[in-house]
């Protein structure tokens, strides 16, 4: 299958980023390689380090990249482990940091991989496919109070408790095995009027569970701070989310950076002595433009925001 993944917001990611020619940049989330083959064009002796989990990314990202020959090196990992990665590459620091959060066309599309609800396929949704834990585990082991939370906390599903009750019930019976056994469920957990009125009305319950499987909310805001640490003075991190918990994390670990101070409001001034690493350059996030919705619907929910190291 032909590994596919336009990448949203390009001109806004690469002016964000403000690409120096001799800079050292991450692509934390290198996937088909799109970001990172506009960043290396902008380089003469600069040098790009892309991370992925998905084996499968790598080398499709790999064949595409192969023409910037050793500009570029590759490595299979997530991106939380960047200070180690960078370590192990001999990096104390670095002009910029790319993440753009979230599964790429080709996984979607791929059915193997079992990340679409618009066919059937196993239940894996693991984006690192030597990763222990799939969407079938999940599915058949949590403890229902798990699904729920799971279900309403990452998928914002309102019928969580229903759609998990269902799925206890069914699994009872036999294990759930695949994407369309799970949609089956439900549909009779959702009530028809809402499936007739959306036709992704599975949509919520596997980005929960795809969340879950790989996760993704723990790794980013595990990351922030330690990627914000890993700039030079003026670097630059770049974010790209996809939904509003990834984006609120963002937004808040931002603003963290940006005022560190935990002293109570009323004192007249900071005692708690931690100073600012630098400040957040988007104050609202750059959305797509309708040029580029033309052209590409997946960016209709991407959002990126910026932070600069002082």
């Amino acid at each position: 299958m032909e590994f596919r993944h336009e990448p949203v917001l390009p001109e806004e990611t690469l002016e964000s980023l403000r690409i120096r020619p001799d800079g050292i940049y991450v692509d934390g989330t290198l996937g088909g390689g799109g970001h990172s083959f506009r960043i290396l064009q902008r380089l003469k002796n600069g040098r790009l380090i892309g991370i992925d989990q998905d084996q499968e990314a790598l080398a499709h990202a790999g064949a595409r990249l192969e023409v910037f020959g050793d500009r570029v090196t590759l490595v299979k990992d997530n991106f939380v482990n960047i200070r180690r990665i960078l370590e192990d590459l001999g990096i104390e620091q670095v002009d910029g940091i790319l993440l753009d959060i979230g599964v790429s066309s080709y996984q979607v599309d791929n059915p193997d991989r079992g990340f679409t609800y618009r066919e059937n396929a196993p239940l894996d949704m693991r984006m690192d496919r030597q990763a222990s834990l799939t969407a079938r585990d999940v599915v058949n082991t949590y403890p229902r109070e798990d699904l729920v939370r799971i279900f309403r906390d990452y998928g914002e599903e309102k019928f969580a408790a229903n759609i998990a009750k269902h799925i206890v019930k069914e699994r009872e019976k036999a294990p759930v095995e695949t994407t369309g056994e799970l949609i089956r469920i439900i549909e009779q957990a959702v009530p028809a009027a809402v499936r007739k009125g959306q036709a992704g009305y599975a949509k919520k319950v596997f980005q929960a569970l795809r969340i879950e499987v790989n996760a993704e909310l723990d790794v980013l805001s595990a990351s922030i701070d330690t990627m914000i640490d890993l700039l030079k003075p003026g670097g630059r991190l770049a974010i790209i989310t996809f939904h509003s918990l990834e984006d609120r994390i963002v937004k808040n670990e931002f603003r963290k950076n940006e005022n560190p101070c935990t002293c109570p409001p009323e004192f007249p001034v900071c005692v708690c002595g931690k100073v600012p690493k630098g400040k957040v350059i988007t104050r609202k996030p750059l959305v797509a433009s309708e040029e580029e919705l033309a052209r590409n619907k997946r960016a209709a929910s991407a959002k990126l925001r910026v932070f600069e190291k002082v």
